[in-house]
């Protein structure tokens, strides 16, 4: 806990103060004197102070001291806890390990006792197949005895395991050519096949080119008499070009020769382009209207004219 002493001994000296000045006797001592009581006072006051502000330290000293013993001692608390806990840890690991090492005991017991039951199984069947395996040799006795009457008979062959390795080479051949037999047969009926979609493949496309051909040519035909069409209409149509060119040149030479009659200026800057019919004629067709206004004027005048006067 953090202690303010600044305001410990402002509490203090106020106290003091509080008990020097509560005193209602009528003090008939001189300035100098009451003064001269009140620095002993004071000086009485600060050595109070001094005492009791050593006191507080030893005591805030022994207070640390006591707070570290028992931090030490509870670090060691601390430590003993941590100890217990690693007892009580191993304790527990130690038991689960002889646990699990029982249970693993128990479950290889039990595995050798399935492996023990297994192998009388496997006992009883092996007997069984022994016997078997007797009862076969017995059947096949004779096919031994019809080997030995062989060797006996050829000269080619001296053991039986010889005349036996001839008979399966002779057949794993006839087995391989059985297969390779097979084999033909199945790319023969797959070759087949095969070839007979193939066949029916390009004939159908053969018969969609055939009638592409058809449409093709048709379409030609079309073409062809749209062309003969087309082409007698561009004959005519350059025939009609020809002369529509002939009297456009015409109405240009004209109207041309017209714009100069009304005293048009071309090629300056201030003319109009030769090429510009269309300017030529608006031209001219201001300069009609300008001369139609006049004759319209001067008929007005001489009308007016005409007309005898009033006087």
């Amino acid at each position: 806990m953090t202690v303010n002493l600044e305001d410990y001994f402002r509490t203090v000296f106020e106290e003091h103060l509080s008990v020097s000045v509560s005193v209602p006797e009528v003090d008939l001592r001189t300035g100098a004197t009451h003064l001269l009581d009140k620095q002993k006072e004071i000086k009485q006051m600060d050595t109070a102070l001094r005492t009791q502000k050593d006191t507080f330290e030893l005591k805030k000293e022994s207070l640390r001291q006591r707070k570290e013993e028992l931090k030490k001692k509870e670090e060691k608390l601390k430590d003993s806890l941590l100890q217990f806990d690693k007892f009580v840890q191993e304790n527990d690991a130690k038991k689960a390990r002889g646990m699990k090492k029982a249970e693993a005991e128990r479950a290889v017991l039990r595995e050798r006792e399935r492996e023990v039951q297994q192998l009388q199984r496997n006992i009883a069947a092996l007997l069984a197949k022994k016997e078997q395996l007797q009862a076969r040799v017995s059947r096949n006795r004779i096919y031994w005895s019809f080997i030995e009457k062989v060797l006996k008979s050829s000269k080619k062959f001296e053991e039986a395991g010889q005349l036996i390795g001839r008979f399966d080479t002779l057949l794993c051949t006839r087995e391989k050519l059985l297969k390779r037999q097979s084999e033909l047969e199945r790319e023969r009926e797959s070759e087949g096949v095969e070839l007979r979609r193939y066949l029916s493949e390009r004939g159908s496309v053969l018969l969609h080119y055939n009638n592409k051909l058809s449409q093709l040519q048709t379409e030609l035909d079309t073409v062809l008499s749209q062309a003969l069409r087309w082409e007698s209409t561009w004959n005519h149509i350059q025939a009609t070009a020809a002369k529509e060119t002939l009297l456009l040149g015409q109405i240009k030479v004209v109207t041309l020769n017209l714009y100069h009659m009304t005293s048009g200026v071309t090629g300056r800057t201030e003319g109009v382009n030769v090429d510009d019919t269309l300017e030529q004629l608006d031209k001219i067709q201001r300069y009609l209207q300008d001369r139609a206004d006049i004759v319209h004027d001067l008929r007005s005048d001489a009308g007016n004219k005409s007309i005898p006067s009033d006087e």
